[in-house]
């Protein structure tokens, strides 16, 4: 703990209280543009596709976008501990809404995936400072509060961006979803610069950013989400794009560590894996992120291929969960200040390990409550879950080290989402060509399904596909709560205010 105390020191709160509550506003509000862009495209995708063309790369709206807000995470988070909040958060809004702008004056698909890209370095700057005022704005008996605020708005921005995105297609045109994002982000960033006032500290003056690490982290990063991302979908598995990514991204893998231990001040200290807490944190999020993707990317898929449900039915079966999350965040303080972060967080996933496990045995094809209420308890197990590691976490470091370590953490829940989708994806076309008797995927099948062409077998091979998943993040959430059981302390080893 000895490495902690030069961060103790520096620990201070950014802004007055007379002020807190403007800051709050802005952050609720950065984190809606986060939160909302990454859902409001996907439903307008057939006009921007009718007006732009690309159809073969159009999934790249969302890979790209998803990529720049992965990989530059640690980097903010390094910058964020070295300059201050509120540079790196202004800086961000505006990468943010300059690609914003320019996604709505792209001319063709090409360009529009670049400005997305551009989108997406700014939103890196926006998850993870937003997160990390968050904890220097309140002592940790408040700290509950804001959390549960951001993630509510974050429940409602998923609920909310699909039929946006849909409605501003449909009635105006696919080019104001990105142009409802400038005078959001304009409020948000006239608020931070007027009233986030964060005191001097004389670390800044002799600051050295390791821009060698973080072009190699950037590298990495990009190569290896790139083949993960794209892995059985672009190219199979064993093709030689496929390895030639993977190799070079294991390649780069040793170039990160080599610089980031010759570096004075390392985007990727090495003490965020040493440390006990923030490495166990890490490693349990990551599992979270892993596990997320069962139900928010195939639960529609079965909702509407074997439970028969309309596209908007289908997708409230998956937003309930995003109702009960945040009621169940902000009322864990009352369960972890009796038995800690780590007990409250076992609890969590724990039950949420059950629920999983129990998707499969739901009856076929089964009843739209049945899936609507595992969702309804998984929400509220992943809340019990998510924001005591995130606020005890956070709560065990000064606020020279907060960003670096709030960013470890969502880089890993981001990578852990991304490597999801490429396992559960192989999992689910898997089980379908072995239940089909041939090479098969998921996506091919269910537009079967749409057209009315496919029997009854295929709904069934759907069910098992998903029912495999489904296990997968049992296992998943199964993994975090070992973690959290061997690798976490019993108790967080928490900072006074």
């Amino acid at each position: 703990m000895g490495s902690t105390s030069s961060a103790e020191r520096e620990d201070a709160r950014p802004a007055a209280a007379g002020r807190r509550g403007a800051v709050v506003a802005a952050l609720m509000l950065s984190m809606a543009l986060a939160a909302l862009d990454a859902t409001i495209v996907s439903t307008a995708v057939p006009q921007i596709v009718g007006d732009l063309g690309g159809f073969s790369v159009f999934s790249w709206l969302f890979s790209g976008y998803l990529l720049a807000v992965t990989v530059t995470l640690p980097v903010y988070g390094k910058l964020s501990d070295t300059f201050g909040r509120k540079p790196v958060l202004i800086a961000g809004s505006v990468v943010f809404l300059l690609g914003s702008l320019l996604c709505a004056l792209a001319w063709n698909m090409g360009a529009l995936i670049a400005f997305r890209v551009v989108q997406g370095l700014g939103g890196g700057a926006l998850q993870g400072t937003v997160q990390t005022l968050a904890a220097d704005l309140y002592p940790l008996k408040d700290r509950p509060k804001i959390q549960s605020k951001l993630s509510t708005v974050w429940a409602v921005s998923a609920v909310a961006g699909p039929g946006l995105g849909g409605v501003l297609a449909a009635y105006a045109d696919w080019r104001w979803i990105f142009l409802i994002n400038l005078p959001i982000g304009a409020v948000a960033l006239w608020l931070i610069v007027r009233h986030l006032h964060e005191p001097e500290r004389e670390a800044t003056a002799h600051a050295r950013v390791d821009w060698a690490g973080a072009l190699a982290v950037f590298a990495c990063g990009g190569v290896l989400l790139t083949a993960l991302v794209q892995g059985g979908v672009a190219w199979p598995w064993l093709s030689v794009p496929s390895l030639a990514l993977f190799g070079a991204g294991l390649a780069l893998v040793a170039v990160v560590v080599l610089v980031e231990r010759r570096a004075a001040e390392p985007i990727i200290p090495g003490w965020v894996w040493r440390r006990r807490t923030i490495a166990a944190v890490n490693l349990a999020l990551g599992a979270l992120g892993l596990l997320m993707v069962a139900p928010s990317v195939f639960l529609p898929t079965y909702a509407q291929s074997v439970l028969g449900l309309a596209p908007v039915a289908a997708g409230f079966v998956l937003s309930v969960w995003t109702l009960s999350w945040p009621v169940s965040a902000a009322l864990s303080q009352h369960v972890y200040r009796r038995i800690g972060f780590r007990n409250t967080a076992m609890l969590g996933i724990g039950t949420a390990s059950l629920i999983l496990f129990a998707f499969p045995f739901l009856p076929y094809p089964g009843q739209a409550w049945q899936p609507t209420l595992l969702m309804l308890l998984l929400g509220a197990a992943l809340g019990l879950f998510q924001l005591p590691l995130i606020v005890g976490v956070q709560s065990t470091v000064g606020w020279a080290e907060r960003g670096t370590t709030t960013a470890s953490v969502l880089f890993c829940r981001q990578t852990g989402q991304t490597i999801g989708a490429a396992v559960f994806g192989a999992v689910a076309n898997g089980v379908l060509a072995a239940r089909l008797g041939g090479a098969g995927d998921l996506d091919s099948v269910t537009r079967a399904l749409d057209s009315g062409s496919a029997p009854e077998a295929t709904r069934r091979a759907i069910a098992d596909a998903v029912h495999a998943v489904y296990l997968g993040a049992a296992c998943a959430a199964a993994l975090a709560f070992l973690v959290l059981l061997f690798l976490a302390p019993r108790k967080f080893p928490v900072l006074k205010d």
